[in-house]
């Protein structure tokens, strides 16, 4: 080979030499970018995922709060449910106090009538039966005592009979008001029983004598007074 040969020959070998060179260099170039680039996108993948999943933890804490909050409703309004009927009981309860009010406000005024009326009568005769402790029946003791006044009230019938009874302080008033009248109530009965006409009959139950100058004995009893209407 020539010297001019061998000058033209090795020029393009380096060139063949460096061109293969570069293209490795290149794909290695190629190869690492498209790596990181992989490695990017997989950190980018595992922090999408992580948000996800941290968003669905999210979500589970609202929805129970939720329930939560409507389990909180659902008391309350029990509660205001139960207030409203407790609320309507009470109105009923003061409706009902209203009319037992006005009931015994009747009766007082009944009550208050026939002892003004009383006065308009003149006293014949009077006599006592007295009762047992607590007790409203008649035992042989006051029967007996009934029994003048069942005689004259028979001989005589213009005469009308006057019953009012009492009681002892002891005890609640409302309870000795209510056995006066039940006591006063069993010498009517026994009256009418005898005979005594029922019209001729006025009735009335005091309660309890609160003065301090008898014996709580003497103050359980009905007072008998026979009158003569004037």
């Amino acid at each position: 080979m020539s010297a001019a040969r061998i000058v033209l020959v090795l020029p393009a070998a380096a060139m063949l030499i460096s061109g293969c060179a570069t293209k490795d260099w290149v794909n290695k170039i190629i190869t690492k970018e498209r790596v990181d680039a992989e490695e990017r996108v997989g950190k980018v993948e595992s922090r999408v995922d992580a948000e996800g999943r941290r968003l669905g933890e999210e979500s589970k804490r609202v929805d129970a709060l939720g329930v939560k909050v409507k389990s909180a409703e659902d008391v309350v309004e029990a509660a205001r449910g139960v207030a409203d009927g407790a609320r309507e009981r009470a109105d009923g309860a003061y409706t009902r106090a209203d009319a037992a009010h006005a009931r015994a406000g009747e009766t007082d005024e009944r009550l208050t009538r026939l002892w003004s009326g009383r006065h308009q009568r003149s006293a014949v005769d009077s006599a006592r039966v007295l009762f047992a402790f607590d007790r409203f029946d008649l035992d042989d003791r006051a029967q007996t005592a009934l029994l003048p006044m069942i005689e004259e009230l028979k001989k005589n019938p213009a005469l009308g009979v006057v019953l009012e009874g009492h009681t002892d302080p002891r005890g609640p008033r409302h309870y000795n008001l209510e056995l006066s009248r039940r006591r006063v109530e069993a010498v009517r009965r026994h009256l009418v029983a005898n005979g005594v006409e029922l019209w001729r009959i006025h009735q009335i139950g005091l309660g309890p004598i609160e003065a301090a100058g008898a014996a709580n004995a003497d103050k359980r009893r009905v007072t008998i007074t026979l009158t003569l209407s004037e």
